[in-house]
């Protein structure tokens, strides 16, 4: 047999991986098999998944209904484009679908392969908006400090995060980003993007860009009335307002989208990952219907932006599966009681141990913060690592987990499959309690 880690370090590229480790030590865990909630590797050492993978794996693993709607699909249309209004049945009965599920009013649907490019196509898609509304100086794009918008030119630019700027530099110019919920108070937030707006010029503003809930910054839950401000500042300054929904859409908050936690409807909205609960590459943008109508009475000829698996037949028909599965199931509400009950347990380990600071969940996303101080909220040097040693002894145990550590925050991320149980939950906590016991020895404290 091939030696897998020798050939994983002799001709993998990882993303997102230190390559320095993967030379050291080799691939971390080399997976062979997923089941529900749990991965098995080559060695036969099974793993809760408690990320979904990167927070995606909405319906859990081994779902043989995705695969045989796929083989279906392929032996029937594999692939055919959907340039020059070539379509297919399952493209548009996928976005006939999302269009029902998305908030009202939002009905127009634009595919795309992933969360990264489903970014960069709703900036593309604000500019030429205001462009045929004569405004075509409406380009510069106002974003958040931790938010994450993905990797390609433009949501690489739009990401709040220093790290993802160092590796290459900022890609695209007319990008700002303003300080977060996470930092202060909702009125300050909201005060310090009218500065940025009045600095620059409404005038010269296309869109805010905002995640429900900040994923890879933190899982940053804002508070009730931190989206409702911004609608209303948005509106105030003839501003489109973009919903990043690629983590939290399709049940992952206990709702179908991220934003109807907070009674707000935004003008564009993005989604891939649970969409086909990562079974398949698929993301889009959701337009309003204003902004479709737009589209459709001022664009002349050719709109020249598209992929080539735009609306890819057989990722169409596994989202269509996968949807199904999530309503069927009623896992949008499994999430939310889910989430609640991980909260509960969440707030025992935070009375239980002295380095548990605040914790927080809203549906399925969750977060367990590590402190010197809770009271005062005092953080731990950086020099000490603290939650990589808390991931590494989570993944000794048998989970699966995600470290921020930004901002010198000890922060770990839980995003499980919206299909585990009580006692899934269960088990993943009193793995965590151990590891957090652990690390406090380790400390000393």
């Amino acid at each position: 047999m091939k030696n897998l880690s020798e050939l994983d370090k002799k001709y993998f590229i990882h993303p997102t991986s230190s390559i320095q480790d993967q030379q050291e030590k080799g691939p971390k865990l080399i997976v062979e098999k997923g089941e529900g909630i749990y991965l098995t590797d080559i060695n036969g050492n099974t793993y809760i998944d408690a990320m979904s993978s990167l927070w995606n794996v909405n319906i859990g693993h081994g779902r043989m209904e995705l695969g045989e709607v796929a083989k279906e699909q392929m032996e029937k249309l594999a692939f055919s484009s959907t340039f020059s209004t070539f379509s297919h049945e399952p493209a548009i009965l996928l976005a006939e679908k999302i269009a029902s599920l998305a908030p009202e009013g939002l009905n127009g649907v634009f595919f795309t392969s992933g969360g990264s490019e489903s970014n960069d196509s709703a900036f593309k898609l604000a500019r030429y908006y205001w462009k045929l509304q004569g405004k075509p100086e409406k380009h510069n794009i106002i974003s958040l400090r931790r938010g994450y918008h993905g990797v390609a030119a433009a949501s690489t630019s739009a990401t709040g995060i220093p790290e993802f700027w160092e590796m290459a530099g900022h890609m695209m110019t007319g990008f700002t980003h303003a300080k977060s919920h996470y930092e202060q108070t909702t009125e300050e937030a909201i005060e310090s993007i009218r500065k940025i707006i009045e600095h620059e010029g409404a005038h010269t503003i296309a869109a805010f860009i905002a995640e429900p809930v900040q994923g890879a910054g933190g899982v940053l839950i804002p508070p009730d009335d931190y989206f409702p401000e911004i609608r209303k500042l948005c509106d105030e300054y003839d501003i489109l307002f973009i919903a990043d929904e690629v983590i939290t859409g399709f049940g992952r908050t206990g709702k179908m989208f991220g934003l109807e936690n907070y009674g707000v409807v935004p003008d564009l909205m993005t989604f891939a990952k649970g969409v086909t609960s990562g079974y398949i590459p698929l993301g889009g943008v959701i337009v309003s219907d204003h902004i479709h109508n737009v589209f459709k009475e001022k664009s002349v000829g050719t709109l020249f932006h598209g992929f080539t698996y735009s609306g890819h037949p057989t990722a169409a028909a596994v989202a269509l599966k996968n949807i199904e599965i999530i309503e069927k199931e009623n896992l949008v509400e499994n999430s939310r009681l889910m989430g609640e009950y991980l909260l509960k347990r969440f707030k025992q380990l935070k009375e239980r141990f002295n380095i548990v600071g605040d914790v927080r969940t809203l549906g399925l996303l969750g977060a367990v913060e590590l402190v010197k101080n809770p009271e005062t909220n005092e953080r731990f040097s950086p020099d000490l690592q603290v939650v990589a040693k808390a991931i590494d002894a989570l993944h000794k145990r048998g989970v699966i987990c995600r470290s921020v550590s930004y901002d010198s925050t000890d922060i770990i991320c839980f995003s499980p499959p919206l299909i585990i149980t009580k006692e899934q939950i269960d088990t993943l906590t009193e793995k965590l309690a151990d590891a957090i016991e652990h690390v406090q020895k380790e400390l000393g404290l």
